[in-house]
C-alpha cells in the first residue's frame, strides 16, 4: 500500500478542499497538489476518520464523484442564520416529486412526467432547470420529439450522492429528507426495473395548473 502521507500532504489536500468550497475529483485535487491519486486518495481517507471524531464542525462528504468539506447537519440551523439563508425557499412537493419521477425514470419526457403526476408539470420542470437539478437530454425519437430530462451533478451535489445509483428506496425518502410517500407516490417512483405506471392512483394536489 505504500506509506502513509505525511502531515504536511493531509494538510495540503485539506486546505485545497476548504478552499475550493464544493465537490473536488480526486484527479483535480491531484493535479493541484501534484500528487499521486493514490497518496491523495488515502490522505482523503484520513480526513474522513479525523472529521468523524466527537467534537468536530464539520465532516468530508463524498459527493458526485468528488470530496468537500460540509457542515455538519446539527448545525444547519446557526450556519443558515450566520449565511441569510432562512427564508430560502425548499423544493415545493410538486417540484420534488417531478424530480424524483426523473431521477428514477430518467431519461425522461414532460408528457410521461405528466402522464404519471396527472397534471401538467411544465412549472415545476422550470423551476428544476433554473435550480440546475435538472437538465435535457436531447429529444426523444417519438411524435414531436420531446425533450428527455435527466439529472445532474448539482442534483448529486445537493442531495449528497455519490452517484445516481445510491439513490435512496422509496420507502426512505420520510426519513431522509421528510417526504411522507404513500402507497400513490411509490407507484411514481419506482426502483429502476419496475415497469411505468401508466396513471397516478390519486390526485396530488400541487401548484401547477392543468394548463401549465
Amino acid at each position: 500500500m505504500g506509506d502513509a502521507p505525511s502531515p504536511a500532504t493531509v494538510a495540503l489536500v485539506e486546505a485545497l478542499l476548504f478552499a475550493s468550497g464544493k465537490a473536488v475529483s480526486l484527479e483535480r485535487l491531484a493535479e493541484a497538489a501534484e500528487l499521486a491519486p493514490a497518496e491523495v486518495e488515502t490522505a482523503l481517507e484520513i480526513l474522513e476518520r479525523h472529521y468523524e471524531g466527537d467534537g468536530r464542525g464539520m465532516r468530508l462528504d463524498r459527493v458526485a464523484g468528488g470530496a468537500r468539506l460540509v457542515t455538519r447537519s446539527d448545525f444547519d440551523a446557526p450556519v443558515r442564520k450566520l449565511l441569510g439563508l432562512e427564508g430560502r425557499t425548499r423544493l415545493s412537493m410538486a417540484s420534488l416529486e417531478t424530480l424524483s419521477i426523473i431521477a428514477y425514470r430518467q431519461p425522461v419526457t414532460a408528457p410521461e412526467i405528466a402522464e404519471l403526476r396527472g397534471v401538467n408539470s411544465a412549472s415545476s420542470l422550470r423551476t428544476l432547470l433554473d435550480k440546475k437539478l435538472i437538465t435535457t437530454a436531447g429529444r426523444k425519437a417519438v411524435v414531436g420529439t420531446p425533450f428527455l430530462y435527466r439529472t445532474t451533478k448539482e442534483f448529486l451535489v445537493h442531495f449528497g450522492l455519490d452517484d445516481v445509483k445510491d439513490l435512496p428506496k422509496p420507502e426512505d425518502l420520510d426519513a431522509l429528507y421528510g417526504v411522507e410517500v404513500n402507497t400513490a407516490q411509490s407507484e411514481l417512483f419506482p426502483e429502476p426495473e419496475t415497469p411505468p405506471q401508466t396513471e397516478p392512483s390519486e390526485e396530488h394536489e400541487e401548484e401547477d395548473s392543468s394548463n401549465g
